[in-house]
């Protein structure tokens, strides 16, 4: 018989005649062949080593040949069992193919049968192994598309934008839990009809391409409140899916949380607006004393153009101030602050602004009080900064207090900060207006404030400042009675002596 092949087999046989003389036979045509004298052996030999065909013996004096069948199908599953016996009958043939084997060949053979039996064994061994084969490629198929699958949906699962696909009948294929949340769904179920469901922006965004037959390569978007107030604020996009035909299969919607954008856009509107609001008061109040200085017709005394004069330079003044305002603002936003740092004594710092003030002090009849500890750490901080801080918030206390009021000023040390209290007996807030107070462009509108001048930014450069250095203020304030600022600005040396001295200015 010819095979190329070279089948490996396995004869187990108690017989040393018929063992040694099959194996000639089939090595001689070309087989692989090994050889056990008893079951025990066959065991070992066949369950160490998958065999493509094993013919057993089935009477041998130390175990039964189905038991040894069973033994190594048990190892190899795949292993072509064949029993010889000189005992055959038709219930011995049903029982040997009932526990597995493949067929029975009765002793003594011919060669002829022999070979028939095998190649017919063969045969059936290489159907197997091509079952296997396919299984296997089958199974690795499959565990490559779960793997794909998997990944996949790891994905989208982890993209922060939602993610929502629909088929051509508008029921939902594939989403991600972000679509969930957006949406403010709890959940959806695969191949549920969700067209009704969605907002009618989104679903309008779908049903642009339910109707087609067709895949069209172009997008929809649309930009939608889901959540009022510009709580939630959406860009959603719908794209087709084709078939590999290019007909179309389905609807991919994105959508993208653009609330922080919206309120971005809403806060510099709003900016522009006040800002352009705070502009065209000075800007046309100057314009209208002009207008009186070039109108021949008019006649204006000496006394009144001085007095025009005075009053456009006031408001000029105010226009510049407001202007160095927003410029420090946006250079704090964009971070472009140009700082020195450097060692700085607080009390050095505020006593200058003080007498700078002494004019608008002595006006209003002020009484201001500085109480200073004893020892206290050094900042390291840029000066005109922290000068800038404290002439705003001076310069608050002096215009908001009452006539005959006072001022009073504490520095100390708490922990790792320097504080410093700035507490005024002056107009003083209500609770709404406290929670506005660091706005830009805010200020306290009551008949005691519209006499009183001033941009309504200096509050939030004082805030900004303050976060740059990590610090923090505290406002206390009721209205009528007055309000107090305390700035927590940190150091970085160890604690000192707080012995307390006062100065009072007047």
């Amino acid at each position: 018989m010819e095979n190329s092949h070279s089948p490996k087999i396995l004869i187990i046989d108690d017989e040393k005649g018929l063992r040694i003389g099959t194996k000639r036979l089939l090595e001689g045509e070309g087989y692989y062949v090994e050889t056990a004298e008893n079951g025990y052996d066959g065991i070992s030999l066949g369950t160490k080593t998958e065999f493509d065909l094993a013919i057993i013996d089935l009477k041998m004096p130390d175990i039964d040949g189905l038991q040894v069948m069973k033994e190594i199908l048990k190892a190899f599953p795949d292993t072509v069992c064949l029993i010889a016996t000189g005992y055959a009958s038709y219930e011995t043939a049903v029982e040997a193919i009932k526990f597995g084997a493949f067929s029975y060949i009765p002793k003594p053979f011919t060669p002829e049968e022999l070979f028939q039996k095998l190649s017919q064994g063969y045969s059936r061994r290489e159907l197997i192994i091509e079952k296997r084969k396919w299984k296997e490629e089958r199974e690795e198929r499959l565990l490559e598309v779960a793997f794909e699958k998997s990944r996949l949906n790891t994905i989208i699962n982890s993209i922060s934008d939602g993610l929502l696909v629909v088929n051509k009948n508008g029921e939902a294929v594939l989403f991600n839990p972000s679509a969930l949340k957006y949406l403010g769904f709890e959940q959806i179920k695969i191949e549920e009809y969700v067209i009704d469901k969605l907002p009618p922006q989104i679903a309008g965004l779908i049903n642009k391409f339910l109707p087609l037959e067709k895949c069209e390569q172009k997008s929809f978007s649309s930009q939608v409140e889901l959540k009022p107030n510009r709580e939630l604020f959406v860009e959603a996009t719908s794209s087709p899916v084709a078939n590999p035909d290019g007909t179309l299969a389905g609807v991919v919607v994105v959508i993208k949380d653009i609330t922080e954008l919206k309120k971005i856009e809403f806060l510099k509107s709003q900016f522009v607006s006040m800002v352009s609001h705070e502009l065209k008061a000075p800007v046309a109040a100057v314009y209208g004393y002009l207008k009186l200085f070039s109108d021949s017709s008019i006649h204006l005394s000496e006394e009144q153009k001085l007095n025009y004069l005075n009053r456009s330079q006031i408001r000029l003044d105010g226009l510049l101030k407001m202007v160095n305002d927003l410029l420090d603002i946006s250079r704090m936003e964009l971070k472009t602050v140009s700082r020195e740092i450097s060692e700085q004594d607080l009390t050095v710092i505020i006593k200058p602004i003080i007498e700078l003030f002494q004019m608008e002090i002595s006006k209003k009849n002020l009484i201001v009080n500085v109480t200073v500890s004893e020892k206290l750490p050094h900042l390291h901080v840029d000066q005109d900064e922290i000068s800038r801080l404290f002439t705003n918030l001076i310069s608050n206390a002096i215009k908001y207090n009452k006539t005959g009021g006072s001022i009073n000023i504490n520095i100390t040390q708490s922990g790792n900060y320097i504080v410093t209290e700035i507490k005024d007996t002056g107009i003083g807030l209500k609770p709404a207006e406290k929670n506005k107070l660091f706005q830009e462009f805010f200020r306290a509108k009551n008949e005691k404030t519209k006499d009183i001048s001033g941009t309504g930014l200096g509050l939030s450069i004082v805030k900004r400042i303050i976060d740059s250095y990590s610090g923090k203020v505290e406002v206390e304030s009721e209205f009528n009675t007055g309000t107090s600022f305390k700035v927590f600005l940190p150091f970085r040396n160890g604690n000192n002596n707080t012995e307390q001295k006062a100065d009072k200015l007047t």
